[in-house]
This record gives structure tokens, C-alpha cells and sequence, in this order.
């Protein structure tokens, strides 16, 4: 198959793992070596980058050149051309995040060819340059910016109807997981039944993102809904390890999947009458929470499994509360320095 006709392709390996294929050899060689290194999430997404890259460029790679990838971020902000979205399904023009993804992922398989030696250099540049680029050589202007915006959080009220309206102890404690102790749904989903540790009320992530585990401390509200789904929901003839499975169809007993759970979230948010709510909002909200209860910035990060602090920093801002009180501390002092030097008329006696 030729590099401007690759294709994606899923299937499952007979140890029930994802296995992402594009139809081109040299492609479906990065593919399995990312699988080595990734989760099958971020492999499938990276599959779906490639395809949409190549049926761009419709070039071998040692033909692709900085220009061509120049040329797909214009096309991929503007949809000036249509070739890669008709090809796959894509939007017409798509975030600067998912643009800065795809680049991510192209780098990467060019840096694996170039040390195979199927290419001779990374065409995807680092970053335009600047004038500082003299004494700094890697401060250059990225190639693409993408905002940093607010997740959003829902309000305890949302979340009480959340929970109100889960069908089964099932779904209310995998809501809880999430809003209660901030995991992620990936990490839901990889909940085994020897990872709760009840008596320490706390749940052990085999593997969290990026492959790093972690305990985590979890309410005991988490624990009773677990104990009731196991006691009167999950089916006993159920084989897997893994903790939440499918309660009926033809997959009852099976490890429930990632779209069985937006399915589940679907149903819930439209029952509890909510314009908004999904797996990540859960786990913004908790975290968010913590820090507002006053939780250490360095215990959140611990608890949320972010591998930097800089991702934990972002709930500073969620947190109203905390930003307010650091102005209101800080206005006081600048207050008292300016009227002592100047006191207000008032404050000094003079005319009304």
C-alpha cells in the first residue's frame, strides 16, 4: 500500500491487547514499537495522526521535507485543504492542540526512522527561530500555540445529582473514583479486584499515565458503593481481574471498556439533567476541591499522578477561593503601606 492511501485499522491480539494498523509496513513497524511504550490509547491516536499526515503529504518519507510539514499545519488550522479531513473523517479545521498532538506523533516516527536509518534527518522543525536564538539556540517561537484554558468543574449540586441518578452501585462508584479521588478513567477501567485495599481505604494504580503506579487515598463513600456492587451486581460467573465489568448483553462478565463508560456518564448526565459532565470533569472537580479544602499543591500532584507540578498548577486557578484570599492578603498589605504614608480624608478628620 502506497504512503498516500494508509488506512486505519483496529484489531485485538490474541492476549486481548489493541493492535493498531495503518497498511504500510514501515508505519505499522512504529506503531508496534510505540504499543511496547505506550497506552493502546495514545497508540490508536497516534495511528490516526499518521494516516492523517501521510494522505496530506502523499510521500514517501525521506521525501517529506520541512515545507510539507509547514504546509500541514496551515491546512490542518485553516482546512484550506480538505485532502486529510475528507480522507479520515476530520473536522474541516482542528484545535492548535490537536495540531501540536499530530506534529508530536510525526516527530516521533521520524526520529525512530532517522536512528533506523530509513531517513536521514527529522524534517519537523523545533520552533521558528528568534533573535535570541544567538545566546538561547532552543528558545525558538513554537510552531503552533495553543491556549491554556480552564477545565471545567461542576458544582457540589451537579454532583449530587450526578450520583442520584447512576443506575446501578456499579456506576455510582466508578462516578465516585473519579470525584472522590481523582482518578483518571483510564485508570478506572484498570482497577483489578486485588487493587482495593479497603481496609486502608485506598486503591493501588497498577498503571497510571505513562506507565507510573501510585497509592491513592479514596473516600469511604468509594468503598461502600464497591461493596455493594460486588456483593449484589457483578455477575459471578465474571473471569477477568479486572474490577468493573459489563452487567448484561453479550459482553456480560467482561471487562467493561472506555466507551461502555461514556455510555454509562452519557446516560447519567441526561437523566440528571446537566448540560455538562464527563470522566475528566469528575476528576478536575476533585482535585479542584482539594486544593480549595486547602490540600498541599505537592500532595495534589501525588494524588492525581501528574509526573510534573507545573500540570498540578492549573488547580490553583480552578481554586476561586485560594485566588481570592492571596489578593485579599496582599491588598491589606498594600493598603496599610499606602495609608500610613497618605491617610484617607476621612480617616485624618478632614471635610466630608
Amino acid at each position: 500500500m502506497a504512503f498516500n492511501e494508509p488506512c486505519l485499522n483496529r484489531g485485538v491480539s490474541p492476549a486481548g491487547e489493541l493492535v493498531v494498523r495503518v497498511g504500510v509496513p514501515l508505519l505499522d513497524d512504529y506503531l508496534e514499537f510505540l504499543a511496547g511504550r505506550a497506552r493502546p490509547n495514545s497508540v490508536l491516536a497516534a495511528g490516526y495522526d499518521v494516516v492523517v499526515f501521510f494522505r496530506f503529504v502523499a510521500k514517501e518519507p525521506h521525501e517529506v521535507t520541512s515545507a510539507d510539514v509547514l504546509a500541514f499545519i496551515t491546512s490542518q488550522r485553516s482546512g484550506g485543504d480538505g485532502r486529510s479531513f475528507r480522507a479520515v473523517n476530520d473536522a474541516a479545521q482542528v484545535s492548535a492542540r490537536t495540531v501540536r498532538r499530530r506534529l508530536s506523533t510525526i516527530s516521533g516516527l521520524f526520529s525512530y526512522l532517522t536512528v533506523r536509518g530509513d531517513v536521514l534527518a527529522n524534517p519537523v522543525p523545533r520552533g521558528l527561530p528568534t533573535r535570541r536564538e544567538v545566546s538561547r539556540p532552543r528558545q525558538g517561537v513554537p510552531l503552533v500555540r495553543s491556549p491554556r484554558t480552564l477545565p471545567r468543574v461542576l458544582e457540589p449540586a451537579e454532583v449530587d445529582a450526578l450520583l442520584a441518578a447512576a443506575n446501578t452501585h456499579r456506576d455510582r462508584a466508578m462516578f465516585e473514583a473519579m470525584v472522590l479521588g481523582g482518578l483518571r478513567r483510564c485508570e478506572v477501567l484498570g482497577l483489578r479486584m486485588e487493587d482495593i485495599r479497603a481496609g486502608a481505604r485506598q486503591v493501588f494504580i497498577a498503571q497510571g499515565k505513562g506507565g507510573h503506579q501510585r497509592q491513592v487515598p479514596v473516600s469511604g463513600r468509594f468503598f461502600t458503593s464497591v461493596g455493594a456492587y460486588l456483593d449484589t451486581e457483578r455477575p459471578a460467573e465474571a473471569e477477568t481481574e479486572k474490577l468493573f465489568v459489563a452487567l448484561k448483553g453479550p459482553r456480560r462478565g467482561q471487562a467493561l471498556s472506555a466507551a461502555g463508560v461514556d455510555t454509562v456518564m452519557d446516560g447519567a448526565r441526561a437523566r440528571a439533567g446537566l448540560a455538562h459532565a464527563t470522566c475528566h470533569e469528575l476528576r478536575h472537580t476533585c482535585l479542584t476541591r482539594l486544593r480549595e479544602a486547602g490540600m498541599a499543591l505537592e500532595a495534589i500532584q501525588a494524588q492525581a499522578g501528574h509526573a510534573s507540578i507545573e500540570s498540578t498548577r492549573i488547580y490553583l486557578h480552578l481554586g476561586d477561593d485560594w485566588l481570592a484570599a492571596q489578593y485579599r492578603r496582599a491588598a491589606e498589605v498594600i493598603d496599610a503601606q499606602v495609608f500610613a504614608d497618605h491617610p484617607h480624608p476621612r480617616a485624618a478628620g478632614g471635610q466630608r
